[in-house]
């Protein structure tokens, strides 16, 4: 049975390793395995060990505790994804994600523009 933890550790792996645009195929020779392990600590149906964990991190380039992010209780890693409209945790909403990196695929002066022209849409609506 999947452990809270281990499922949502995992959830924390694929969508940095999405927004960075890395493959699983990627990410696993990175750290040194087969990418079917990546396909499972992702699902949460192995339990990534403390110096695999690092091993990713570094490869993904976010502290440890990124992949704890979230997780409120151990036994209650199944809160609320949302508080009104906003998602407690964006990395769950792959539009926004697709949106953030498509963000900084832009120059910064016209990502600037862009971030004023959506916050004055976000006042009007």
């Amino acid at each position: 049975m999947k452990h809270p933890v281990d499922v949502h550790v995992g959830k924390r792996i694929r969508h940095r390793r999405w927004l960075v645009g890395m493959t699983q195929q990627q990410l696993a020779e990175k750290v040194g395995i087969k990418f079917q392990q990546i396909q499972k600590y992702e699902t949460g149906m192995n339990r990534v060990s403390a110096s695999r964990l690092w091993d990713i991190a570094a490869a993904l380039s976010v502290p440890v505790s990124f992949f704890f992010e979230g997780l409120s209780d151990a036994n209650n890693v199944a809160e609320a994804d949302y508080q009104s409209d906003v998602p407690v945790d964006i990395l769950k909403d792959k539009e926004a994600l697709e949106l953030v990196r498509s963000y900084y695929a832009i120059p910064e002066t016209q990502r600037r523009r862009l971030f004023e022209l959506a916050r004055v849409l976000s006042d009007v609506a």
